[in-house]
Protein backbone atom coordinates (compact mmCIF):
# COMPACT_ATOMS: atom_id res chain seq x y z
CA UNK A 1 0.00 0.00 0.00
CA UNK A 2 2.79 2.44 0.90
CA UNK A 3 4.50 1.73 -2.42
CA UNK A 4 1.31 2.53 -4.34
CA UNK A 5 0.96 5.84 -2.50
CA UNK A 6 4.60 6.71 -3.24
CA UNK A 7 4.10 5.78 -6.89
CA UNK A 8 1.02 8.00 -7.08
CA UNK A 9 2.84 11.04 -5.70
CA UNK A 10 5.91 10.44 -7.85
CA UNK A 11 3.64 10.48 -10.94
CA UNK A 12 2.25 13.85 -9.87
CA UNK A 13 5.77 15.24 -9.66
CA UNK A 14 6.77 14.00 -13.13
CA UNK A 15 5.33 17.12 -14.75
CA UNK A 16 7.33 19.44 -12.52
CA UNK A 17 10.77 20.63 -13.65
CA UNK A 18 13.53 18.55 -12.14
CA UNK A 19 15.47 20.43 -9.48
CA UNK A 20 13.78 23.76 -10.21
CA UNK A 21 11.09 25.67 -8.43
CA UNK A 22 9.18 27.29 -11.25
CA UNK A 23 5.55 28.03 -10.74
CA UNK A 24 3.03 26.77 -13.26
CA UNK A 25 2.55 30.32 -14.55
CA UNK A 26 6.26 30.56 -15.46
CA UNK A 27 6.23 27.27 -17.32
CA UNK A 28 2.97 28.16 -19.09
CA UNK A 29 4.40 31.50 -20.25
CA UNK A 30 7.60 29.83 -21.48
CA UNK A 31 5.62 27.12 -23.27
CA UNK A 32 3.41 29.67 -25.05
CA UNK A 33 6.50 31.63 -26.11
CA UNK A 34 8.00 28.42 -27.51
CA UNK A 35 4.71 27.69 -29.30
CA UNK A 36 4.78 31.18 -30.83
CA UNK A 37 8.36 30.68 -32.02
CA UNK A 38 7.48 27.29 -33.51
CA UNK A 39 4.23 28.43 -35.14
CA UNK A 40 5.94 29.12 -38.47
CA UNK A 41 7.45 25.64 -38.58
CA UNK A 42 10.66 25.99 -36.60
CA UNK A 43 12.25 28.04 -33.86
CA UNK A 44 15.46 29.72 -34.99
CA UNK A 45 18.25 31.24 -32.90
CA UNK A 46 16.80 34.75 -33.22
CA UNK A 47 13.46 33.62 -31.83
CA UNK A 48 15.08 31.65 -29.02
CA UNK A 49 17.13 34.73 -28.10
CA UNK A 50 13.91 36.75 -28.07
CA UNK A 51 12.30 34.21 -25.73
CA UNK A 52 15.29 34.46 -23.40
CA UNK A 53 15.16 38.27 -23.49
CA UNK A 54 11.45 38.60 -22.72
CA UNK A 55 11.53 35.95 -19.99
CA UNK A 56 14.54 37.63 -18.37
CA UNK A 57 12.78 40.98 -18.43
CA UNK A 58 9.44 39.63 -17.18
CA UNK A 59 10.59 37.20 -14.49
CA UNK A 60 14.09 38.44 -13.60
CA UNK A 61 15.61 34.94 -13.50
CA UNK A 62 19.33 34.25 -13.73
CA UNK A 63 20.95 32.60 -16.76
CA UNK A 64 20.79 29.05 -15.37
CA UNK A 65 17.15 29.48 -14.38
CA UNK A 66 16.32 30.87 -17.83
CA UNK A 67 18.02 27.92 -19.51
CA UNK A 68 16.03 25.51 -17.36
CA UNK A 69 12.76 27.39 -17.89
CA UNK A 70 13.15 27.50 -21.68
CA UNK A 71 14.09 23.83 -21.72
CA UNK A 72 11.02 23.05 -19.62
CA UNK A 73 8.85 25.12 -21.96
CA UNK A 74 10.17 23.14 -24.92
CA UNK A 75 9.62 19.86 -23.12
CA UNK A 76 6.05 20.76 -22.22
CA UNK A 77 5.15 21.84 -25.77
CA UNK A 78 6.52 18.58 -27.15
CA UNK A 79 4.29 16.63 -24.75
CA UNK A 80 1.19 18.78 -25.20
CA UNK A 81 -1.17 18.45 -28.13
CA UNK A 82 -2.99 21.71 -27.43
CA UNK A 83 -2.40 25.10 -25.81
CA UNK A 84 -5.50 25.17 -23.62
CA UNK A 85 -3.67 23.97 -20.50
CA UNK A 86 -1.07 26.70 -20.89
CA UNK A 87 -3.63 29.43 -21.52
CA UNK A 88 -5.72 28.26 -18.57
CA UNK A 89 -2.69 28.56 -16.29
CA UNK A 90 -2.04 32.09 -17.61
CA UNK A 91 -5.69 33.10 -17.21
CA UNK A 92 -5.80 31.83 -13.64
CA UNK A 93 -2.40 33.16 -12.51
CA UNK A 94 -2.36 36.66 -13.97
CA UNK A 95 -4.70 39.62 -13.77
CA UNK A 96 -5.99 41.27 -16.93
CA UNK A 97 -3.14 43.76 -17.39
CA UNK A 98 -0.56 41.02 -16.85
CA UNK A 99 -2.26 38.87 -19.50
CA UNK A 100 -2.03 41.79 -21.92
CA UNK A 101 1.67 42.00 -21.04
CA UNK A 102 2.07 38.28 -21.79
CA UNK A 103 0.52 38.92 -25.21
CA UNK A 104 3.08 41.66 -25.78
CA UNK A 105 5.85 39.17 -24.96
CA UNK A 106 4.36 36.76 -27.48
CA UNK A 107 4.25 39.46 -30.16
CA UNK A 108 7.90 40.29 -29.45
CA UNK A 109 8.83 36.68 -30.12
CA UNK A 110 6.65 36.55 -33.23
CA UNK A 111 8.31 39.72 -34.59
CA UNK A 112 11.84 38.62 -33.61
CA UNK A 113 12.69 37.71 -37.21
CA UNK A 114 11.16 40.93 -38.55
CA UNK A 115 7.92 39.47 -39.90
CA UNK A 116 4.89 37.66 -38.57
CA UNK A 117 3.91 34.49 -40.36
CA UNK A 118 0.11 33.95 -40.77
CA UNK A 119 0.36 30.89 -38.49
CA UNK A 120 2.00 33.01 -35.78
CA UNK A 121 -0.68 35.70 -36.10
CA UNK A 122 -3.43 33.07 -35.93
CA UNK A 123 -1.88 31.46 -32.84
CA UNK A 124 -1.58 34.79 -31.04
CA UNK A 125 -5.20 35.65 -31.87
CA UNK A 126 -6.30 32.29 -30.42
CA UNK A 127 -4.16 32.75 -27.31
CA UNK A 128 -5.57 36.25 -26.78
CA UNK A 129 -9.09 34.86 -26.87
CA UNK A 130 -8.27 31.95 -24.58
CA UNK A 131 -6.75 34.25 -21.94
CA UNK A 132 -9.78 36.57 -22.20
CA UNK A 133 -8.09 39.69 -23.55
CA UNK A 134 -10.37 41.92 -25.62
CA UNK A 135 -9.79 42.41 -29.35
CA UNK A 136 -9.10 46.08 -28.70
CA UNK A 137 -6.40 45.34 -26.12
CA UNK A 138 -4.89 42.60 -28.32
CA UNK A 139 -4.55 45.06 -31.17
CA UNK A 140 -3.09 47.71 -28.87
CA UNK A 141 -0.55 45.21 -27.51
CA UNK A 142 0.54 44.30 -31.03
CA UNK A 143 0.85 47.97 -31.98
CA UNK A 144 2.96 48.78 -28.89
CA UNK A 145 5.34 45.96 -29.76
CA UNK A 146 5.66 47.11 -33.36
CA UNK A 147 6.44 50.65 -32.18
CA UNK A 148 8.92 49.40 -29.59
CA UNK A 149 10.71 47.27 -32.21
CA UNK A 150 10.67 50.09 -34.79
CA UNK A 151 8.46 48.18 -37.21
CA UNK A 152 5.80 50.89 -37.53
Amino acid sequence: MINRIKAFFSQLDEDEPRGEVFKQKHVAAAALLVEAANADGAMDDVEEAAIRKVLARRFEFGDDELDALILEGKRRTEKANQIVGFTRAIKEAYDYDQRVEILELLWEVAYADGTVDPYEANLLRRIGGLVYVSDKDRGAAKKRVKLRLGLE
